[in-house]
């Protein structure tokens, strides 16, 4: 009778699911108790109502609140290890399948299914602190979400498939509202896009403007607008408005220029370290059993002790889900407000949860950190954190419909479109915002895709452009145009300047490298953040404020090293960068080759601290200086030997602009920049749109072809490769494919008995059996992995690990309770209309994707990077061989990696 009543529960749910995949708000978590049903606007499912067993838990209760480190959805962290925050309080499942609250998932299960607008929008804003990735997978009913644990990769094949049956439940509606719901359905995508591209430069002019203020405040005040930054005060130049710090104490109590001195050293100090402690609010403790080192830009990283010994071991390593009794590992600790975040996006939307990097609360602390930290004046960008910044934004809007809200592959189109409008606001470049995401961080960028994230650029960069943050009608500060073409005989010296840019940037990688492994082990740097902060602070204020080109900001130093000499810029400082006379140009080449060594150190050691920092601009900023030097000396080279035939013409040009330096040092600048982060076309475009002009298309694109080529013989990897892989995150690169010359065989561990469910002799296996192997399996540190249903070594099914477990939680008595595991025949057709715990049936993949073991290496590098599994069964003359995880799979392309000396 119970097999009887197994398989009608199974057809009744099959016969419902469909049902509901249009009425549930697309499998919202309960948050309306069963009061409040009579508000609800549709009437309740007929399976709406589940039977909840009266011991829901294996585990304690926990009244606590939810908090930011809530996961994505407002749902749960399955993982017995709880990851606190800063602020102590942990993070609060809803659909616990480990704690449950005071008033448990039995008083909130009955909820409304059609949320309004208005409780979507609060639900959007609210601060859930998510990961953009942690989606949840179906279980029984489409509105039980089982969600995804922290650190581990999300399935990309389940969501194209539920996606794909949510698309056709609401083809099937032919009536009019019904077409009207398919238009709305469509016209979603190109709503976030634009509301995304609108917010994300609203976020940057307000950075813009602000940041400028603040920064100036080192130095005095607006005396009619304080608020003003001094460019805007006096848009011509010198003004009495403008009051130096020196003026206004009359000199107390060190002199004039030592007071001034002492301010801008001081104001550097306070607004970084206020920068710093916004972003130790978002200071995330991860136990050491989750195997990842750190997650911000710490080059110091050590990597953790394997745990993983012999394949073959189960208890070769301690279970993220147990309190680790004999490691000796240290806590990992995460700020998801420092760093760019450029490392983390691309991981993220390659399918890696990563829960409260994108959520509210980090979007407002790097927001606001951003402008404290840049005004503070350290050798920092922030172009980098803007990436991040709009991700965010995407993320959050991804709210508003369910449509993207609850699936992983129709929310990284959004995310995708996000970071490259980052990009586009950054340098003012649309197309090369689309590039970036082609190019750097996303991982799967169909047509759809490309166009919808053109459509956020553009509508972001035209939101810049009404805005007008700079006062000049232009979208970013240092948008420079060249009115004098280039000569042939110049072509050298761009090749030269390509290489010079690209072994800079390679060995910037190094260098930042060397410096975090000696100086960020140290034991009181290590502990205090806050107090290499102050350090770095504190060395940038005494050596940059001496030099009148470290002492500007990187963007408008960038400007004025890009920018040809014309009288008519009034956006140029008196830096005396244009030479009248030969004489003139050696003092100018002396200045530049100090300030290049400065700021390169200073770059150096900023890089990595807990900060909100890009790295992009500062980048340029050095190249910029060794290029505007080498432009300097070419233009002293042509004028000293003024008869040379190659350059004769040239050198009888009035006024020395037959040589512009600013074309060197931009130039210089895109191949630094292509050093340290590897970026080709993208940065050529970039180039092209901050000049608007077809001219110089093709010295870019040389010195950057160049600069890459160079930059992969010193260092392979980019800074964000060296990011991903000191980190070890489970990021299988797409772009960089080892040579295979094995089979799948090499990656099979052998088959025990633990790690598979045997049907053999009976369908129904005991629930404590299951919980043995699934402990088992946490133990491995597979906690998205799953367990292989087999029959007569026959494999028939896979069931999930985290479906399993939210399963056994479920059971009434997990004790005596014994669990189906495959369909069985049945001729009753009686049944008491509610689902039997027991029945496992409905969270069993019937069809996992399987290789022989003989299949090759190529072919499993290609299912794992383009269908995005988590594993693939083996199978050895059609009987089960084995499973492999995508983890292992990406540990594999390392060592083969390793021992090609790409590393």
């Amino acid at each position: 009778m119970a097999a009887r009543r197994h398989h009608q529960r199974i057809r009744e749910n099959r016969d419902n699911q469909n049902y509901h995949t249009l009425s549930t708000n697309n499998n919202e978590p309960p948050t309306i108790n069963h009061e409040d049903s009579s508000f609800l606007s549709v009437p309740d499912s007929p399976i709406s109502f589940r039977r909840h067993p009266a011991t829901m838990s294996r585990r304690p209760s926990n009244s606590e609140p939810p908090d930011e480190r809530t996961s994505l959805l407002g749902g749960t962290s399955r993982s017995r290890i709880r990851i606190q925050s800063s602020h102590g309080s942990p993070r609060a499942p809803l659909l616990s399948r480990n704690q449950s609250y005071a008033e448990s998932v039995r008083s909130t299960r009955h909820h409304s299914r059609a949320n309004s607008w208005g409780q979507r929008l609060i639900r959007a804003l609210s601060d859930r602190q998510e990961s953009s990735m942690a989606e949840s997978k179906g279980s029984i009913f489409p509105d039980e979400r089982v969600w995804y644990d922290q650190f581990t990769s999300t399935d990309w094949v389940h969501d194209s498939i539920a996606d794909a049956y949510r698309v056709k439940m609401l083809r099937s509606r032919k009536d009019f509202w019904g077409r009207v719901y398919v238009l709305f359905d469509g016209a979603q995508g190109w709503i976030l896009s634009a509301l995304v591209g609108f917010i994300v430069a609203l976020l940057a002019y307000l950075v813009n403007v602000t940041e400028s203020t603040v920064f100036d405040f080192k130095d005095g005040y607006c005396a009619t607008h304080w608020y003003w930054s001094e460019k805007k005060c006096c848009p011509l130049g010198p003004c009495t408005d403008w009051r130096d710090w020196g003026e206004v104490f009359h000199g107390h109590p060190f002199g004039e220029k030592w007071t001034e001195f002492a301010i801008y050293v001081g104001g550097a100090v306070i607004f970084a370290s206020v920068a710093c402690l916004l972003t130790l609010t978002t200071k995330t403790v991860v136990p050491s059993a989750y195997r990842l080192t750190t997650l911000d830009e710490n080059l110091a990283a050590q990597p953790a002790a394997s745990q993983e010994g012999d394949r073959d071991t189960d208890d070769a390593s301690v279970s993220p889900r147990q309190t680790p009794k004999e490691s000796t590992l240290p806590p990992m600790i995460y700020y998801s407000a420092a760093g760019s975040g450029v490392a983390e996006v691309r991981v993220i939307l390659s399918g890696f949860v990563l829960h409260g990097f994108l959520g509210l609360k980090t979007l407002v602390i790097k927001t606001a950190g951003l402008v404290l930290s840049v005004a503070s004046g350290l050798s920092l960008g922030k172009e980098g954190p803007y990436v991040h910044i709009a991700t965010c934004v995407g993320n959050i809007a991804c709210r508003l419909f369910t449509k993207y809200d609850r699936n992983d592959a129709k929310r990284r189109e959004v995310l995708s479109a996000a970071a490259a409008a980052g990009v586009a606001v950054a340098f003012g470049a649309p197309l090369g915002g689309v590039l970036f995401g082609l190019e750097e961080v996303a991982y799967f960028f169909p047509a759809k895709t490309l166009f919808r994230t053109f459509f956020c650029c553009i509508t972001a960069a035209l939101t810049l452009k009404f805005l007008n943050p700079y006062g000049t009608h232009k979208i970013v500060l240092f948008q420079v145009k060249y009115n004098v073409d280039w000569e042939y005989f110049e072509i050298g010296s761009f090749i030269l300047v390509g290489v010079l840019g690209g072994a800079a940037g390679a060995f910037f990688i190094k260098a930042s490298r060397y410096w975090a492994k000696s100086f960020r082990r140290i034991p009181a740097i290590k502990a205090h953040p806050l107090l290499e902060v102050v350090l770095v602070a504190v060395v940038t204020g005494l050596i940059g404020y001496w030099n009148q080109l470290t002492k500007l900001p990187v963007a408008k130093l960038l400007y004025n090293l890009a920018a040809p000499c014309s009288n008519e810029d009034n956006n140029l400082d008196p830096l005396g960068l244009c030479p009248d006379t030969i004489d003139e140009i050696p003092p100018i080449i002396l200045n530049l080759f100090a300030a290049f060594l400065i700021k390169g150190v200073l770059t150096i050691i900023t890089f990595g601290i807990k900060l909100p920092a890009g790295i992009y601009v500062p980048s340029m900023v050095v190249g910029g200086l060794m290029g505007r030097l080498i432009g300097h000396l070419v233009q002293w080279i042509v004028l000293a030997f003024p008869t040379w035939g190659v350059w004769d013409q040239c050198a009888r040009n009035p006024n020395t602009s037959c040589i512009q330096p600013g074309v060197y040092g931009l130039i210089a600048a895109g191949s630094t920049m292509c050093g340290v982060t590897r970026l080709s076309v993208t940065l050529v475009v970039i180039l092209f749109e901050l000049t608007g002009s077809l001219d110089y298309v093709l010295p870019f694109s040389l010195a950057i072809l160049v600069a890459k080529w160079t930059a992969d013989a010193i260092e392979p990897l980019s800074i964000y490769d060296l990011l991903t892989e000191m980190n070890e995150y489970p990021f299988l690169n797409n772009k960089h494919k080892p040579i295979f010359t094995s089979e799948l065989a090499a990656i099979v561990p052998r088959v025990r008995r633990e790690r598979v469910i045997d049907i053999s002799n009976s369908p129904v296996v005991p629930a404590s059996s299951l919980r043995v192997k699934l402990e088992l399996l946490h133990k491995a540190g597979e906690l998205d992995g799953g367990l292989p249903i087999i029959r007569d070594d026959i494999l028939v099914g896979l069931i999930p690990a985290p479906d399993l477990e939210y399963a056994l939680d479920n059971l009434p008595d997990e004790g005596s309770s014994m669990c189906l595991m495959a369909e069985v025949p049945t001729i009753d057709d009686s049944d008491d209309g509610s689902p039997d715990p027991t029945d496992f049936t409905p969270y069993i993949d019937p069809a996992p994707v399987a290789l022989d073991i003989r299949s090759p290496m190529d072919l499993v590098y290609e299912l794992f990077v383009k269908l995005g599994l988590r594993y693939i069964c083996i199978l050895r003359d059609g009987r089960y061989a084995g499973m492999t995880h995508k983890k292992t799979f990406v540990k594999y392309m390392r060592e083969i990696e390793e021992k090609e000396g790409r590393m």
